[in-house]
């Protein structure tokens, strides 16, 4: 066998390995959730059964998760809470990385570096302060309470600060030159070319607090104020667990972030990567 040969077997070779490898990796991270469909419609004995196939049981697990949990009622709440946290954070999280970025002043940097800090303090640490501020602010039990303290996060910060960091500062120069007042250079200057950042941060701060869980397990003390992560964790946690329905309410609860991302995920790479056009 010749050097051309064996060059070009070498070569197929590895492109079949890199597939191969691949294909392992895509099974690996779609199956949970191609399982989790299949188990909805499946009852609880045929998915601790292994049935891998699907079923007749979709209408009734519907039934039961109906009667067990007011599902709209969650829906709602989780919708709320999310939407509202996010649109919130994503601005408050984008103006302070944009003053951290483009505003001059003492000790700036000290305090950014403050802020930061903040990351590497673990959230069990937090609870008991955050718990207390609310009671004291009689917030327990409410939505709010859920939404206050993922609005400053210190990520977004961070995050938002290195793409702004791509941003010309002679453009908002010119743009004070011009007469223009910092909110309407932050909104109608600095904002419009960076939507894939702003996208980024959406969908980031959207899964977050979609999937939160800990704190509003925490702040929410009545079934009315339920979020999808609540009722995911009573269902497990019942001395009978009912996997049907359990992983009907699992799929309900994934949707939502699966629209998102599928929506906004080609803003979310370019914002990822730090795309500023």
């Amino acid at each position: 066998m010749n050097t051309e040969k064996w060059y070009k077997l070498r070569r197929k070779a590895g492109t079949v390995s890199v597939y191969l490898v691949l294909t392992c990796v895509v099974v690996v991270s779609v199956f949970p959730f191609f399982w989790m469909v299949i188990g909805a419609t499946n009852s609880s004995v045929d998915i601790t059964g292994g049935v891998m196939i699907f079923g007749k049981a979709l209408r009734e697990n519907w039934r039961n998760l109906t009667e067990n949990a007011s599902i709209v009622r969650v829906f709602f709440n989780t919708t709320k809470v999310t939407v509202l946290s996010t649109v919130l954070s994503v601005l408050i999280c984008s103006m302070a990385g944009y003053g951290f970025e483009k505003y001059h002043m003492k000790g700036k940097e000290f305090l950014y570096s403050c802020f930061l800090l903040a990351m590497m303090i673990p959230f069990a640490a937090q609870m008991i302060p955050l718990f207390k501020m609310m009671s004291a602010w009689k917030l327990l039990d409410t939505h709010l309470a859920v939404v206050l303290p993922s609005l400053a996060m210190p990520f977004m910060v961070f995050f938002f600060r290195q793409n702004f960091k791509a941003f010309p500062t002679e453009v908002i120069e010119s743009a004070r030159i011009d007469g223009a007042n910092e909110i309407l250079i932050f909104f109608r200057v600095v904002l419009p070319p960076m939507k894939s950042v702003m996208a980024a941060g959406v969908i980031y701060a959207f899964m977050k607090q979609w999937n939160n869980y800990l704190w509003p397990l925490i702040a929410i003390q009545s079934n009315e104020q339920k979020t999808f992560t609540l009722l995911l964790s009573s269902l497990s946690s019942a001395y009978f667990v009912d996997y049907g329905q359990l992983m009907l309410a699992i799929v309900l609860a994934t949707l939502p972030i699966l629209i998102v991302f599928l929506t906004m995920q080609k803003e979310f790479v370019n914002g990822i990567t730090g795309s500023c056009k």
